[in-house]
This record gives structure tokens, C-alpha cells and sequence, in this order.
């Protein structure tokens, strides 16, 4: 059977077509087994990296390796519609509508993921610290991705928003190895000052845990309506700050009271006036 020169044409045409698409599909799969392995490589050298950066929470490796394993792979499927003619430029634009969808729908879930990310990078506080952010205390047990969980004073367990920390004045009571301690002790008027002060410096003097340096104070802080107030200022270690403050307390009152000072009770003078004499 001999074919004509017309189908001679068509199937010299087909043959090419087919090569041509079979080209492109073994340029397809070989893009995409490439990419494959590219993208895996990524996500294990991203996690390598984040081994070896110190204090990088162990939450927050596996989530950037995968964002970098995913990125790889979207790229990589555009290039292989790319091999086959599809046009990728209206991919690109849905690609970057969704993203805009999702980013909008997930607005405040993404603003907690962005404040755990620098919060982790800055580290106003770590795990383990004691701290209050705007009515917000407690012991940091772990920085999440999303939240961030504490234990309370009182041993309660807390989970706030990264965002609401991050957006919040952040005091951290456990960064510094030293604190000031302040005391207000009260005595009467007609108490001498001085008295007073020799014996609350001999108690501090006499505290070890009190630090010599800055040198510890006993001020005369106020004159209110019942009594003089006398501030006890030292400095000593965040460990001793809540026991010497306790006990400085209860030594102060001890030793004015055995030397005679009194601390005063407020007290109200109330007067009593008959009704046929308020116009006297």
C-alpha cells in the first residue's frame, strides 16, 4: 500500500507533534523529579540552619523548613505547566489572589504567627522568665507559634496570643540578677526620726542578703495624716528580692516596737452634735 505525498505529510506532521510533546513530557518529569529533590534539599538545609541558630524555638523549625520545601515546589510547578505551553502568568495572578483570600481570612491568626516570629528573634523574655505585659503575669513555659503559655503566681495555666504580647509593654522581672527592694515603714509623730533610722539601717546592715553596693538607704518618704513614712531602699539578688521583703517587714515592726517606736493605726476623731445645738 503507498501512501500519497499529502499523507506522507500528515503523518511526518503527526510524528513530529508526538515527538514534540514527548520531548516535552520528559522535560516535564524531569523538571518536576528535579524539582522534587530540590525542594526536599531546601527544607533539610533550612532545618540544618535552624539547628545551629541558638535559641531558635524548636516549635518554629519544622513550620520555616516546610514554607521553604513549599515554595520550592510552587515554583516548580509553574515551570513545569511552563514546559507544557500553559500560560503561567494568569497562574501567577490566582496564586497571588489566593494568598491575598487566605492572608485576609487568617488576618489575625498570621499576626500572631509574625509576632511568635519576633518574639523569638528579639526575645524580650524566655522560657523560664517571670514577666507582665499589660496586666498579663506569669512564669513563660514555652513560645509557641500562635500563643505563648505561662503559669501563673498562683499556679494557673495561661495561653495568650503572641500578638496581644507583642503589642503590649513587656516588663521582665527575672533578665536583671539584681532588683531594688523598697519598704514603707510607718511611726508616730511623736517618734524620733532618727531613732528610727539607726535601728531599720542596723537591721539592713545587718542582712546579708542586702548588698553593700549601691549602699542601702532609710528615707524619710512622706508626711501623711497618721504617721512619718520611712522607706527602707536596698539592693539584693532576684532570688532573695520576695523572702527578704517578707522578713524585713516583719523585723522592722519587731525591733521599733522592742526600742519604743509604735506604728500607728489610722484613726478618725468622730464628733457628735445634738440637732438643737447646730445653731450655737
Amino acid at each position: 500500500m503507498q501512501l500519497d505525498a499529502s499523507e506522507v505529510d500528515q503523518l511526518s506532521g503527526l510524528a513530529e507533534l508526538l515527538l514534540g510533546y514527548a520531548l516535552d513530557l520528559a522535560a516535564g518529569i524531569v523538571i518536576l523529579l528535579l524539582g522534587w529533590l530540590l525542594a526536599g534539599w531546601a527544607g533539610r538545609l533550612v532545618q540544618r540552619l535552624l539547628d545551629r541558630t541558638p535559641n531558635m524555638d524548636r516549635t518554629l523549625k519544622p513550620v520555616l523548613a516546610s514554607i521553604a520545601r513549599y515554595t520550592v515546589l510552587v515554583f516548580v510547578m509553574v515551570a513545569v505547566l511552563a514546559q507544557f505551553g500553559v500560560q503561567t502568568a494568569s497562574i501567577i495572578a490566582l496564586l497571588g489572589a489566593a494568598g491575598i483570600a487566605v492572608g485576609l481570612a487568617l488576618q489575625g491568626t498570621l499576626q500572631n504567627i509574625a509576632a511568635g516570629m519576633m518574639l523569638l528573634l528579639l526575645r524580650p523574655f524566655q522560657v523560664g522568665e517571670y514577666v507582665s505585659a499589660d496586666g498579663i503575669d506569669g512564669t513563660v513555659e514555652e513560645i509557641g507559634l500562635f500563643v505563648t503559655t505561662m503559669t501563673t503566681f498562683d499556679g494557673l495555666y495561661r495561653s495568650v496570643p503572641n500578638a496581644k504580647l507583642w503589642n503590649a509593654t513587656i516588663t521582665n522581672y527575672d533578665r536583671r540578677p539584681t532588683r531594688r527592694l523598697d519598704l514603707t515603714i510607718g511611726i508616730s509623730y511623736g517618734d524620733s526620726i532618727e531613732t528610727a533610722r539607726r535601728l531599720l539601717m542596723g537591721l539592713l546592715e545587718g542582712d546579708s542578703r542586702v548588698m553593700d553596693e549601691p549602699a542601702p538607704q532609710v528615707l524619710v518618704g512622706a508626711l501623711s495624716d497618721f504617721s512619718v513614712d520611712l522607706i527602707l531602699r536596698c539592693w539584693c539578688a532576684k532570688a532573695d528580692y520576695w523572702p527578704l521583703s517578707f522578713e524585713l517587714r516583719q523585723a522592722a515592726k519587731e525591733r521599733l516596737e522592742a526600742e519604743g517606736l509604735t506604728i500607728p493605726i489610722p484613726q478618725r476623731e468622730v464628733r457628735v452634735v445634738e440637732e438643737g445645738k447646730l445653731s450655737d
